[in-house]
């Protein structure tokens, strides 16, 4: 499962991909949330898909730990720990308050499922069975690289889980409507969402030093940044002036 060859002819290929999303969805809009577009095919409940897209890694890399025999290891529980922790909180607790009747296609969900569960194939297969077994000594609970990682993911944590906030409370019960969000960093971009996504992956490439961290950081841009650009003509269109005298980026704060 984890031979070398094949894992790092997976690596290269998921560099390839993140580059072709990248411009393939410049062009295409995933059809949730503020984009949904019922063309898009059967959708589900919108809390049911976020649970059925984001739980499967969750559980693959919580397996691929267990049967580890690397899973004693005490730098590597802690990392393995923060992934989990992200995952858990998508999986169980940010689709629990959502708020409205929002659906999500199942063809979105499906890709969902099969790009997290790549994610978690680099991620723990680095982790546990190819990475050079002298990467991670309890030293590096206390590097610099790891520390710096560590403080810019909870960072962007903190930042994904209050914009979803100031999101889902733009509306009061039985409200229809559309707003614009703002506080936080909405102030910068118009997806303050992603871009706290974005840090923390980022900040997890740093705290691991690892090529597939780099990967997942990089898909993670490719991933995002077209939808934040997407969400960002979306507003133009439905608020005009009112919007763009806000002077928002898409993702990255005075930058894109």
């Amino acid at each position: 499962m984890f031979d070398p060859t094949i894992y790092f002819s997976v690596l290269a290929a998921m560099v390839v991909l993140a580059v072709i999303v990248f411009v393939a969805l410049q062009r295409i809009t995933p059809a949730y949330g503020l984009t949904f577009n019922p063309k898009w095919g059967p959708a589900i409940d919108n809390r049911i898909g976020w649970v059925l897209m984001e739980a499967p890694v969750f559980f693959a890399m919580l397996a691929m730990w267990l049967l580890s025999p690397r899973r004693g290891e005490p730098a590597l529980i802690v990392m393995t720990s923060l992934f989990l922790l992200h995952y858990f909180q998508r999986s169980f607790i940010f689709p629990m308050l959502i708020k409205g009747k929002s659906k999500m296609p199942i063809s979105i969900i499906l890709s969902g499922v099969i790009f997290n569960l790549l994610n978690a194939y680099m991620i723990g297969g680095w982790f546990f069975y190819l990475r050079p077994a002298p990467q991670y000594p309890v030293s590096w609970l206390w590097s610099p690289l790891f520390i710096l990682g560590t403080v810019i993911f909870f960072a962007g944590m903190a930042v994904n889980i209050h914009s979803d906030s100031i999101i889902r409370n733009l509306r009061r019960p039985g409200d229809t409507g559309h707003y614009i969000p703002r506080g936080g960093m909405f102030r910068f971009v118009a997806s303050a969402n992603y871009f706290g996504e974005l840090t923390e992956w980022i900040g997890f490439a740093i705290l691991t030093w690892s090529p597939p961290g780099a990967i997942f950081a990089l898909w993670t841009f490719a991933n995002l940044a077209p939808r934040a650009r997407a969400t960002h003509k979306k507003y133009t269109a439905m608020f005009g002036d009112e919007y763009a005298r806000l002077h928002r980026r898409y993702i990255l704060p005075f930058i894109y």
